[in-house]
């Protein structure tokens, strides 16, 4: 189910406030020179594990900012299932990390904005409800969509004024 900030989902506060959350890791990703995408992995409104996108940093083309989230929680939590958690993401999932999230078997995943590129949870692909995996988190997308979407195209701007 994708939503919008004009009120297609009503959001419930904890979701607003781990959002916000997920936009202040991006903004830190931005800061690094990395595409601004934070996220946030939450079990029982409490923070387990932070990550922003750090594959320039990182050198690693699988530091994504869900990943890193996951990699940490795994820690954390002394598991690689993470039942019952909510993972708050700035952007849509990719392939790699919708996979990634279906394994860990996170609950639910909130994102902001849509990616109509590479998106895998329904913009342009839906993996997520593939029948074939035995994990479907709920996924709804949209929330405070319009401000993670005016960090990222802020940042492809500037990327690239400055190739010229």
């Amino acid at each position: 189910m994708v939503g919008t900030d004009c009120g297609a989902v009503v959001w419930q506060p904890e979701d607003i406030r781990w959002m916000r959350r997920a936009l202040a890791l991006a903004d830190q990703a931005e800061a690094a020179g990395e595409v601004p995408v934070g996220a946030v992995l939450v079990l029982d409104d409490r923070e387990v594990a932070v990550g922003s996108n750090q594959p320039i940093t990182a050198r690693d083309p699988t530091a994504h900012a869900e990943v890193v989230a996951l990699r940490r929680a795994g820690e954390v939590l002394g598991a690689y299932r993470l039942s019952g958690t909510t993972l708050y993401v700035t952007l849509e999932p990719c392939t790699m990390c919708i996979g990634a999230i279906i394994h860990a078997r996170v609950k639910r995943v909130v994102f902001a904005a849509s990616d109509p590129k590479t998106g895998a949870c329904g913009s342009v692909f839906a993996l997520a409800d593939a029948p074939e995996h035995n994990h479907h988190p709920e996924v709804v997308g949209g929330l405070l969509a319009t401000e993670a979407g005016d960090r990222l195209r802020r940042f492809f701007r500037a990327r690239r004024r400055a190739r010229r």
